[in-house]
């Protein structure tokens, strides 16, 4: 009797096992489907999704860890790119919280960024739940209340920002970020033992970004070639906006630079680790 009340014991646990099991595959299948659908969803405008090719938002995401309850930053959306999927991707389970330039009422670049992202929020329900918070290039920021974000990004921006910058923004993330929460960034890459200025270029060296998210106190954990382009010689006349999208030679040699594509990008995955 003993032995088939322990068999009936073992069999039980190993069943809320397997329920648990099922449960958890069930719940992150929902979370990657929604990533999906958002990846995919007509809201996107055609130009937008042809740049999937290159960026791979998808994959980008799930290289970082992305799940659907998450809270996310995204530092500086810009035109939104990226907003178009993180909003639907995330919400009614997590949270988005776009940090970017206030508007101080002035006509310039950072305001006005603001109200286009603002405008761009208030055109469509799908971002009716993302918050906004207030990024300052230079400056400590308040990204998210302190310890509550289980994810930061950043795509293509660490060259705006310059060395004292780039390390700023990292100490910001840290701070905003839970414990062993993540910090993703996308950015082109400048090839191994180039010298040249990240603010004129656009292209910024992996192995400095990597010691500027250490000295902040993020442990480095992996990166990508996700988004490599090995085409990009990363040597042009106007630097990196000589290629696509922005094309800014116009039509010379307009061809040559679209066969080359959008540029290498470097995708790195730091932790903010328990000491």
């Amino acid at each position: 009797m003993k032995t088939i009340k322990t068999l009936l014991s073992a069999s039980i646990i190993s069943l809320s096992l397997a329920s648990v099991s099922a449960a958890a595959h069930t719940m992150e299948s929902t979370v990657n489907t929604q990533l999906a659908q958002a990846v995919a969803s007509d809201h996107r405008s055609a130009n937008n999704k042809a740049r999937d090719e290159y960026r791979h938002p998808h994959q980008t995401l799930e290289f970082f860890g992305f799940k659907s309850t998450m809270t996310v930053v995204e530092i500086t959306p810009g035109g939104g790119w990226y907003t178009e999927i993180l909003a639907p991707a995330l919400k009614g389970k997590g949270k988005l919280i776009g940090a970017h330039y206030p508007d101080t009422g002035e006509d310039n670049y950072y305001s006005n960024s603001r109200k286009k992202l603002e405008k761009k929020l208030a055109s469509h329900d799908m971002y009716s739940e993302v918050e906004l918070s207030n990024f300052v290039p230079k400056q400590a920021s308040i990204l998210a209340p302190a310890g509550t974000a289980d994810m930061v990004l950043t795509f293509r921006n660490l060259h705006n920002w310059g060395e004292e910058g780039v390390s700023q923004v990292f100490v910001d993330a840290f701070k905003a970020l839970k414990t062993d929460g993540i910090l993703g960034v996308v950015e082109h890459r400048l090839p191994k033992g180039a010298k040249a200025s990240s603010m004129n270029s656009g292209y910024v060296s992996m192995d400095k970004t990597i010691a500027q998210a250490e000295a902040a106190g993020f442990t480095f954990i992996a990166s990508s070639e996700i988004n490599a382009n090995a085409n990009d010689k990363a040597s042009y006349e106007k630097g990196v906006w000589t290629l696509p999208p922005s094309l800014a030679l116009k039509d010379k040699e307009r061809e040559k630079y679209l066969a080359v594509g959008e540029s290498d990008r470097m995708t790195l995955k730091f932790a903010k680790v328990a000491k």
